[in-house]
């Protein structure tokens, strides 16, 4: 990176991480603290975890207590356990942060079979391979398109102006959302996922359902005009016309739509942002991939993994389970924490280095496992490995002079700001 004090300033503020991480006893571990990952700090506190405590009881938090599943065998047993582990969101959901009891929305990721399958069922139709195949060469005019756009040879978001504008404009193109308000889509999948605090997205939880009603009025226009028109291959006919989905209730409806902005928004906007930090942290691997385009379809599940843009699930148990030599409580909150289990030397080799033409890149947890693996993923890594073969068809280095600006949250691990630089 340009600005020389930033890796130092990074690696500065690790190291004190890791020594507070292993002062601390573990019965006083929190690793869900938004502001770990606010600061790049999780890693040493995860890191401990795997090795002395992978199935570690936080006893208080914001959150209240929970389990934290760290490596990547006993997060796949809970992942793909779904009779124990439940995601309904009656329960809590799927986030480490409980809904109030009367603001808990379902959507298929927050239900159980059979209802989970069957929601499911209606709007995996937009990803069928294809579909893909129709939606590639819109994805590439798009990205060349914005990839023309930019300035050279001065500073600009790489976050704001490449890695939001391009999956927003797919977010458009799935919901049949009006174009020119596209960014709308972006605003409120972050105002879904934020937590609330001053100065921040939104200050207090009526703020963020006020917002988050807007979104359901802007999508009950979309929906009234299309319940009542022959069945179309956007989401919103789609969920209109679904056999399990017509009769929605509104908050049904904004649970479901919430997960499809979220799902379609953040997994692909954070690894493209996530992706070229990771190139200019290793400037090795950038130079393998400029030396070698090939390598593109490759890297793109490593990026994936690298980045893990959504840092956990959360389940709750549905029965006593024994995991990792502890026993789970009935009722007990389990968090999975992908962003360690990608990060696991037992099940990954070498898994904390960036690797462009790792073995095998798709040993990741990023995408989850059984029944709520991503119906999506297919399409994040279309676009990630459409918007870097443009990438590099115009410019050998995309150069980050700044350090990112990240977001506060254990759930998204995202960006907020990256400070890039292209030199023509």
């Amino acid at each position: 990176m340009a600005d020389g004090s930033t890796p130092i300033a990074a690696e500065e503020r690790l190291k004190a991480a890791r020594e507070r991480a292993y002062a601390t006893p573990l019965e006083d571990f929190h690793v869900g603290d938004p502001e770990l990952f606010q600061t790049d700090t999780h890693w040493p506190w995860f890191e401990r975890l795997r090795a002395e405590d992978p199935v570690h009881w936080c006893r208080d938090s914001e959150f209240g207590p929970y389990w934290s599943v760290t490596k990547y065998n006993d997060i796949m047993a809970v992942d793909t356990n779904h009779a124990v582990f439940s995601s309904d969101a009656a329960l809590g959901g799927i986030t480490i942060r409980d809904a109030r009891a009367d603001l808990r929305r379902p959507s298929f990721i927050a239900m159980d079979p059979p209802r989970h399958d069957d929601q499911r069922k209606v709007v995996s139709p937009v990803v069928a391979p294809h579909n893909l195949a129709a939606m590639e060469p819109i994805i590439r005019e798009r990205a060349a398109r914005i990839l023309d756009e930019l300035p050279i040879g001065e500073t600009f978001n790489w976050v704001d102006r490449v890695s939001i504008e391009l999956t927003t404009q797919m977010l458009a193109t799935l919901f049949d959302f009006p174009f020119d308000e596209r960014r709308k889509l972006t605003h409120w999948s972050d105002v879904a996922t934020t937590i609330p605090y001053p100065g921040g997205l939104v200050e207090t939880e009526e703020q963020r359902q006020a917002e988050l009603a807007e979104c359901l009025n802007a999508f009950l226009v979309l929906w009234n005009e299309r319940v009542n028109a022959p069945p179309r291959g956007d989401l919103v006919s789609m969920l209109a016309h679904g056999a399990s989905t017509r009769n929605m209730s509104h908050d049904e409806l904004l649970g479901n739509l919430i997960l499809l902005i979220v799902g379609g928004n953040d997994t692909t906007r954070n690894s493209i942002s996530g992706g070229l930090l990771a190139l200019n942290q290793n400037p090795e691997q950038y130079q393998k991939l400029r030396d070698n385009p090939d390598l593109i379809p490759n890297m793109v599940p490593e990026i994936v993994r690298y980045q893990t843009p959504l840092a956990h699930m959360r389940r709750t148990a549905t029965a006593d389970y024994e995991l990792g030599g502890k026993t789970i409580r009935k009722g007990d909150k389990v968090v999975m924490w992908y962003v360690s289990g990608n990060r696991d030397e037992t099940a990954i080799d070498n898994p904390g280095a960036f690797i462009i033409d790792r073995e095998r890149p798709r040993q990741h947890l990023s995408f989850g496992f059984g029944i709520h693996r991503c119906v999506g993923n297919r399409l994040a890594e279309m676009q990630l490995r459409i918007v870097w073969e443009e990438i590099l068809k115009r410019w050998s280095h995309v150069e980050v002079v700044g350090e990112p600006t990240r977001v506060r949250s254990s759930f998204v691990k995202g960006y907020e700001v990256l400070p890039v630089r292209i030199s023509g």
